[in-house]
């Protein structure tokens, strides 16, 4: 059961005392993290590994199932097998290579339908989930003229937009892919069950979470990086200002993938989230061909060889997520303390902090994940 390629991946999210920071570090030193699974307990020291580390990995080289990472790992494995989940993680040939240069990149991804699909090219499509009905029919006809153009669908499986959004692929003889909060031996929301089944019969749902995993707040924006990871850009249907499409949007811009939005009355508050992104530089859209004429030039991965590395980086241990403040580097950390509850400038940030403009960025753009930050007018503020 621990000699698949998928366990010695599972068992690195189940590692205590192993989040980020030590892992990001360690990929300097061990490009394949797995290689650290085979190394004795004084070279582990020597890298600086915790003792509960080094112990977890001595009991892991011992096939010890009383040690509780260990007991995770094939409880996992157990769950997958009963509830029919495929396990993609970071070497399989499946793993699109795309979303492993996004930062955070998830370590393992569970699926249920065809993982093939997560090689094709995607657009992802977003929006409130109290959308208007003129929004759930851009979303649907959007959708499924896109899927017509070959993009595959990408969404959340939310109600509102995201579910319009798969169906109209669906209903139009298409695949699409839905990427969801919790494990998948639920899907989520119940409201949705018939739709996700749907989906998982001709396309694919995909979570980061191992099954059993319920569905929790903070998983949603967690999600939303990897729609945005996967996809050659993301289109806006309808979202408030203070909707997480928006912040879906900025991980995308930070990814350099292309946004676009569709623009509404001005007297509508779910317009006004696309009327902001376009006063930001998002592309306006109201035909398919609007994207297609965007999106012509060829794809590729928009990350150097700097940011590979940095991108490379895992989630935090997906047997036991830690809390908000615990995931948090010494970087993120630093910004977070210069915040206050009003709102502060980039400029007076970077003043504080120190840091360049794009490393201050990249660290509101975590904390704001994380939920610990907003925008506002005039900059960033605390808002934990």
């Amino acid at each position: 059961m621990f000699s698949s390629p998928s366990s010695k991946w599972l068992f690195l999210t189940c590692l205590p005392r192993f989040g980020r920071a030590s892992r990001r570090a360690m990929l300097a030193t061990i490009p394949d993290l797995t290689d650290l699974l085979t190394k004795n307990s004084a070279t582990l020291r020597a890298y600086g590994l915790s003792a509960e580390t080094v112990a977890a990995i001595m009991a892991w080289q011992q096939q010890d199932e009383t040690h509780k990472a260990v007991n995770a790992v094939r409880q996992t494995l157990l769950n997958c097998e009963r509830h029919g989940i495929g396990i993609v993680s970071w070497h399989h040939p499946d793993y699109p290579e795309a979303l492993k240069h996004i930062h955070d990149a998830p370590l393992v991804l569970y699926t249920r339908g065809d993982p093939s699909l997560l090689g094709r090219e995607q657009i992802g499509i977003i929006g409130s989930r109290n959308a208007t009905p003129a929004g759930l029919d851009h979303a649907r006809r959007f959708a499924a003229e896109l899927s017509n153009r070959n993009l595959l669908v990408i969404s959340g499986l939310a109600l509102g937009v995201d579910g319009a959004a798969h169906a109209g692929a669906l209903d139009a003889g298409h695949s699409t892919i839905a990427v969801i909060g919790c494990g998948l031996d639920r899907i989520y929301p119940n409201q949705h069950r018939h739709l996700g089944e749907r989906v998982i019969g001709n396309g694919l749902m995909v979570s980061e979470y191992p099954p059993g995993t319920p569905a929790r707040a903070a998983h949603f924006p967690q999600r939303n990086r990897i729609i945005s990871g996967l996809s050659r850009g993301i289109l806006v249907v309808e979202a408030g200002l203070k909707s997480g499409s928006l912040i879906t949007a900025r991980m995308a811009l930070e990814q350099g993938r292309e946004v676009f939005a569709i623009p509404g009355s001005i007297h509508s508050p779910v317009a006004r989230g696309c009327h902001h992104l376009i006063k930001q530089g998002a592309r306006l859209v109201d035909q398919v061909d609007d994207i297609i004429e965007e999106l012509g030039a060829s794809w590729s991965s928009p990350v150097g060889e700097i940011r590979s590395v940095r991108h490379a980086t895992l989630p935090e241990d997906a047997c036991h997520p830690p809390s908000p403040l615990d995931a948090l580097d010494d970087r993120e950390i630093a910004v977070f303390e210069a915040l206050g509850y009003d709102p502060q400038s980039t400029d007076a940030l970077c003043s504080a902090t120190g840091l360049p403009a794009d490393q201050l960025v990249q660290s509101l753009l975590l904390l704001e994940l994380e939920g610990l930050v907003s925008s506002a007018p005039g900059g960033y503020q605390k808002i934990a």
